[in-house]
C-alpha cells in the first residue's frame, strides 16, 4: 500500500511506487494507493496475511532519494496516546492489534523514501526523489518475495 498525497509534491512517492507495483499485475498482490493516516488504515490492512507499506519519510538526516526499510518494532518508540485525529502510523498498528490481532497481517514491512519537499502544493516530486522510485519498487519487490519465500527478506 503506497501511503500520501498526489498533490504534495515528494508526499506523492508512496503511491506512486504502489502504482508501479500494481501495473505488474502480481499474482495475489493488491498494490492500494491510500490518502490517509491514523486509524483509517486499520480497515484497509485488515484480512491481508502480509502488507507492505510505503510512504515518504522526513528525517532530514540523509539524502533525498535514501530508502529506508523498517519493520514495526523500529516504530514503537513513537507509540503515544493521542486523539484519534493525531495518530501517528505507529500508534494505529499498536491499536489495531490490541483490537482484533486476528484481523491484522501476520507481518508488516515498511519502504519510507526520504524526501525534500513535503510542503508543495504541486503534482509531481522532486528530482532526487523522482529518481528514487525505481529504487523503492525494487525493495518491494524484495520484500514480497520474501514473504512468499516465507524467509525474512532483509
Amino acid at each position: 500500500m503506497g501511503l500520501g498525497s498526489p498533490i504534495m509534491s515528494d508526499d506523492a512517492v508512496g503511491l506512486v511506487v504502489s502504482e508501479r507495483i500494481g501495473c505488474m499485475d502480481l499474482e495475489d498482490v493488491d498494490a492500494l494507493q491510500e490518502a490517509i493516516g491514523g486509524l483509517d488504515i486499520i480497515p484497509v490492512i485488515q484480512g491481508y496475511r502480509h502488507a507492505v507499506i510505503v510512504d515518504a519519510i522526513q528525517t532530514r538526516q540523509y539524502e533525498p532519494g535514501t530508502i529506508m526499510l523498517f519493520d514495526p518494532e523500529d516504530f514503537e518508540p513513537t507509540i503515544t496516546d493521542a486523539s484519534a485525529h493525531d495518530v501517528n502510523l505507529a500508534t494505529a498498528m499498536s491499536i489495531g492489534l490490541n483490537m482484533d490481532a486476528a484481523s491484522m497481517p501476520l507481518s508488516v514491512r515498511f519502504v519510507a523514501v526520504e524526501v525534500e519537499d513535503l510542503q508543495t502544493v504541486r503534482e509531481g516530486m522532486t528530482p532526487k526523489v523522482a529518481a528514487a522510485v525505481d529504487s523503492a519498487v525494487n525493495a518491494v519487490l524484495h520484500i514480497i518475495s520474501g514473504f512468499r519465500g516465507g524467509a525474512d527478506p532483509e
